[in-house]
């Protein structure tokens, strides 16, 4: 699941264009539909997702890096993430409310989701989030 040095980052190969919006998007992980996209934030450097998983883990929200983002298909407003629905649904506990300005957070959330290279203290299963 590590998606390289800088999680908050889109990766070019994902299709993401610079400017579009997210939001209302369906997001789908690795293993199926996990809700729609509540929120985008697309400045560089610090872009992430705020998924809305509706009755999936009840009414939560989740708080995706834009560096977990395999692809987007802009025609189909479809977003596919690079994690699976367990991995997502163990991340750090996120209040859309408390968090999104949080710089902790945002670390817990960063290291969860592989903000360093793989085996490196933070990976995933290795850091403050817990294991996988």
């Amino acid at each position: 699941m590590s998606t390289g040095d800088n999680v908050w980052g889109h990766h070019p190969e994902s299709g993401y264009t610079a400017g579009t919006s997210l939001t209302g998007y369906k997001v789908e992980a690795t293993d199926g539909h996990i809700g729609k996209v509540d929120k985008h934030n697309d400045e560089v450097d610090a872009s992430y997702l705020v998924v809305d998983t509706g009755v999936w883990i009840f009414g939560k929200h989740v708080l995706l890096p834009a560096g977990t983002i395999s692809r987007v298909d802009v025609q189909g407003e479809v977003v596919y993430v690079s994690c699976t629905k367990e991995e997502i649904k163990n991340s750090p506990e996120f209040d859309k409310d408390k968090h999104l300005g949080d710089p902790d957070h945002r670390t817990r959330t960063g290291d969860y989701y592989g903000n360093t290279a793989p085996g490196s203290p933070g990976a995933p299963g290795t850091g403050p989030a817990g294991t996988l």
